[in-house]
């Protein structure tokens, strides 16, 4: 009870909050529900004076920073998406990225010498008192090591676990209410949703965590001629402190200084768009915060993030089902998107296959092949949702980054060439990794690997099974006869069914060496 009062009230700030900025305009773009359109224009009259004076734009990230980190968040992604919010209020959502009020030099210095247990001086040959970026987890100042190394130290914001801790809090309470008393949500799964972004949001606020990944982002691209991940330097990195190399470059969204430095926006994206895709597919480990502010455009061209905290990972068996899907709409084979989501049980099987197919040629139709700058993301949206509705299909949390990644990718493929869709142009990298990897002779050869390792788990398995019989038998329980027969013959025909497996093991390897040829 405590803790949903608490939660209400937290809510009804939030509410509060909004009003006071006059933030809650969007409202009144919901035409399906009028009634909080009439509440927005009702809450105009608690907004400041000063606030008045301000772009809408601007009063809508003035309140998400007052709200807290998790605000800031939200208004990051909307940031990319100047379709859905228009390019004024796009742009005012753009501070929220890098350009957050920072904290005072003495907290930033008290949390580096208390991490490094050692003075500024002894650590740092220099380090700037002003920051070069302030985010909602923390923000960066450029140094030089005693070495003589030029590095970028980034800072936890003080009290910041405390702050998101309640937020999630919030969250979780609001989850499991509208599980509770909405069954038409519990599909959309929001109890895991706040889960998995209670996870992110730990991973985030440890630095040595974010030092791990991009280490381990780098290993992947080791001597990638197009992308570069700055080197970490653990010495000076703890849990709240992250030193890592410092790179210069610019924006991707500053096309003006690119072109001066002779750089070609659309071979940008292209090189983005097969990064992404290597990521994803190739090494399922992909970076999940891309937006303008975390990435740089090197003097030679390559793209490097520079922020590391949001990671995403998914397993073989789900790359396989987005590859499958996404080739399924650059193609047109609608039928083969669908057949995937039921092979995947993402669909229920009770539903139609042909009739899921046509929904997705409803989605995918109005969108092959156009340029971002003619797709109504706002409608493909609501067609998907009334989809998903439609055909019982549950979210899935382990893609909800991998969603929100590609729609920021697109946000920022839209603001450097519109008319340029940054999917299409790794078309040919998505093609030659389905042949590798999804083609009848790559399909047989995996059939093959898993064949021979179930082969090679078999006898354990068996004596497991007779162990667990004889276990049973010692208790008293009685088998039949005819039971006790067979399982013998089993025991017997061990060896053989081993040496079949095995068999069809090397028919399988027969025939890719065939096809190869």
């Amino acid at each position: 009870m405590v803790r949903a009062i608490r939660n209400l009230l937290r809510l009804f700030g939030v509410g509060w909050t909004l009003a006071r900025f006059g933030a809650l305009f969007p409202l009144e773009q919901l035409h399906h529900a009028p009634a909080l359109g009439v509440l927005a224009r009702l809450s105009l009259v608690v907004r400041r004076r000063a606030h008045g004076r301000l772009r809408p734009g601007e009063r809508l990230a003035a309140a998400l920073v007052a709200l807290g980190p998790s605000f800031i968040k939200f208004g990051q992604s909307l940031a990319t998406r100047s379709d859905l919010i228009g390019d004024d209020i796009s742009r005012d959502l753009s501070r929220l990225q890098d350009k957050l009020p920072p904290f005072s030099h003495a907290l930033a210095k008290a949390t580096v010498e208390d991490e490094l247990e050692a003075s500024l001086a002894d650590s740092f040959l220099s380090f700037d008192e002003t920051p070069v970026a302030a985010a909602s987890i923390a923000q960066v100042h450029y140094a030089v090591t005693p070495d003589g190394a030029e590095v970028a130290v980034k800072v936890l914001r003080p009290g910041i676990e405390a702050s998101f801790a309640r937020d999630i809090d919030l969250f979780r309470w609001i989850a499991g209410v509208m599980e509770t008393h909405l069954p038409w949500v519990r599909r959309l799964r929001p109890v895991e949703v706040v889960e998995l972004f209670a996870e992110t949001v730990q991973g985030e606020m440890d630095m040595r965590m974010e030092a791990a990944a991009a280490a381990e982002l780098a290993e992947n691209f080791v001597d990638d001629p197009d992308f570069k991940v700055p080197r970490v330097d653990w010495q000076r990195t703890t849990r709240r402190v992250l030193t890592l190399e410092r790179l210069r470059g610019h924006r991707p969204d500053d096309l003006e200084a690119l072109r001066a430095e002779g750089h070609d926006p659309t071979e940008i994206l292209r090189k983005s768009a097969c990064i992404f895709f290597n990521q994803v597919f190739r090494d399922g480990y992909f970076h999940a915060d891309m937006h303008p502010g975390n990435v740089f455009i090197l003097e030679d061209g390559r793209v490097a993030p520079v922020d590391f905290g949001i990671m995403g990972r998914l397993d073989v068996k789900t790359r396989h089902f987005l590859a499958d899907m996404l080739i399924g709409f650059l193609t047109g084979d609608y039928k083969r998107v669908s057949e995937v989501h039921f092979r995947a049980g993402y669909v229920p099987a009770h539903k139609s296959v042909d009739a899921f197919a046509q929904a997705c040629r409803s989605i995918g139709e109005p969108i092959l092949g156009r340029p971002l700058s003619e797709i109504s993301l706002a409608n493909l949206l609501a067609r998907l949702f009334r989809v998903t509705e439609q055909f019982e299909m549950q979210t899935q949390p382990q893609l909800l980054l991998l969603q929100k990644t590609m729609l920021v990718a697109e946000g920022v493929g839209r603001q450097v060439n519109d008319q340029v869709n940054i999917w299409e142009l790794a078309r040919p990298l998505i093609e030659q990794w389905m042949i590798e990897n999804r083609s009848p002779q790559a399909r047989v050869r995996q059939a093959a690997i898993d064949a021979l390792a179930f082969a090679e788990r078999l006898p354990a398995l068996t004596e497991r099974a007779e162990r667990a019989i004889n276990d049973l038998a010692d208790g008293g329980l009685r088998l039949h006869p005819d039971t006790v027969r067979q399982f013998a013959e089993v025991n017997r025909g061990r060896r053989t069914f081993g040496w079949s497996i095995l068999l069809v093991v090397l028919v399988a390897a027969l025939v890719v060496a065939v096809g190869a040829d």
